[in-house]
């Protein structure tokens, strides 16, 4: 068809196009709107079952020990650990045992991270040092770290340095197994996509295998975070004046369940806190695994 006829007819069919197109994109926008908001709520939902729940548990103890379901003598209630957390405050000694504790436990958690991801990842990639090394650190890892606390205290003295140590040895066998796995599970088809695109040695290793990697990683600090504030709180009991655990330990010693109570809650406190700042942290470093598990 052509002269004037054409013309319409190609106008029309092209509206048309435009008019099918339009009516897609505005589906497919509506559907991402809703898909968002479901998102968002459920979020929301998470968000408030997971306050909600503490909350309701906390009421609960404070009704028991109110109508004596419970022995309010052994299970102090929450309003009276409230009280207590706040003569300790005032008198600034959980103030100073917070200081000491995250002071320890943040100095072993930094060196052995450290050294954990460095030498799993290199028992990964080296064949020889992974034959050498992992039965001996596995069976290192079988022994409780807890329990090198009295040959430490031989070897250091009584002083920061044992504390420290029982740490760093936690969570170097943490990070040192879960960096090993992750390069040892790695898909093999990654490498070979690297390397068609040219990477290879550091830039393989820097831009394909260590963001692989980075998930279980995260997973090993999550988990060695918790290890390490159990360990030290366990070495405190035994090995020291001051910090949570001195502090839960001697309150029981001395029959003051209302400051045991305030130290175990703050040490509850400080793990969850910990915990969500690595996972925050995961968050800012791996977008893309988490927009995709959302």
């Amino acid at each position: 068809m052509s002269g004037p006829a054409g013309t319409l007819a190609a106008g029309a069919a092209g509206t048309g196009e435009a008019g099918v197109a339009g009516v897609a994109g505005g589906e497919l926008g509506a559907a991402l709107g809703r898909l968002r908001r479901r998102q968002r709520r459920r979020r929301r939902t998470d968000l408030a079952l997971s306050i909600a729940t503490p909350v309701a548990l906390v009421g609960l103890w404070q009704l028991a020990a109110d109508q004596h379901w419970v022995d309010p003598r052994i299970f102090t209630p929450p309003s009276q650990i409230a009280v207590a957390a706040g003569q300790l405050i005032s008198a600034g000694t959980l103030p100073s045992d917070l200081g000491y504790t995250l002071a320890r436990l943040l100095v072993g958690y930094a060196i052995g991270a450290a050294a954990g991801v460095v030498v799993g990842l290199l028992l990964g990639l080296v064949r020889p040092l992974r034959a050498a090394l992992s039965p001996l650190f596995t069976a290192l890892y079988a022994v409780p770290q807890i329990a090198l606390l009295p040959l430490l205290l031989v070897i250091f003295g009584i002083g920061e340095t044992p504390k420290v140590l029982t740490v760093v040895a936690v969570t170097f066998f943490v990070l040192e197994i879960n960096a090993l796995a992750a390069v040892r599970n790695f898909d093999p088809r990654l490498l070979e996509a690297g390397r068609a695109y040219g990477a290879n040695g550091r830039k393989l290793f820097r831009h394909v295998l260590l963001p692989g990697a980075l998930p279980q990683i995260f997973t090993g600090l999550r988990v060695s975070i918790a290890l390490g504030l159990v360990v030290i709180t366990a070495t405190e009991f035994v090995a020291s004046n001051n910090g949570l655990g001195f502090l839960v330990w001697n309150s029981w010693q001395l029959f003051q369940p209302d400051q045991m109570y305030v130290g175990l809650v703050t040490i509850a406190v400080v793990g969850v806190l910990l915990t969500a700042v690595i996972t925050l942290v995961e968050r800012l470093a791996l977008p893309w695994l988490h927009h995709r598990h959302r």
